[in-house]
């Protein structure tokens, strides 16, 4: 155990989390996400929900400040609820525990899965909540 790192932070998480560079990024996927054949660092975070991670990775983890939008959604498909519960859950915990206003952007749903190839490593959970996935892209301190 280590001071000041939220418990549901792994071993692995932390050393991930730690290699990144600037521009850097990091998916977290929900439980529907494609996330083993997207990525080839991939951390197993079943039975945890993505609001968890959020809260847990950006107590140390600053976001790019050099690039307009910093965080990107998996955006809706036509006939699916166009702002789903949990986008308000993450603005709360951007609001909560960021130093500066964070802008969203939202990709079309194939767009977020090719942009998820590239991201550093996804954190596969079990968030049940539909378009519930969400990059975060590394700032410096």
């Amino acid at each position: 155990m280590l001071k000041g790192i939220p418990p549901i932070i792994s071993p692995d998480l932390i050393k991930i989390l730690m290699e990144m560079g600037h521009g850097d990024e990091i998916v977290l996927a929900d439980g529907n996400f494609p996330a083993a054949s997207h990525s080839s660092r991939l951390i197993n975070a079943h039975g945890h929900g993505v609001s968890e991670f959020l809260s847990a990775i950006l107590e140390f983890f600053p976001l790019d400040t050099y690039v307009t939008f910093p965080v990107l959604l998996m955006d809706t498909v036509e006939g699916d609820e166009r702002n789903p519960a949990i986008w308000k859950n993450y603005e709360d915990i951007f609001k909560k525990m960021s130093d500066f206003p964070v802008k969203i952007e939202k990709l079309e749903r194939t767009d977020f899965y090719e942009r998820s190839k590239s991201a550093y490593a996804i954190i596969a959970t079990s968030e049940r909540a539909q378009y519930a996935n969400i990059i975060l892209k590394k700032g410096v301190l």
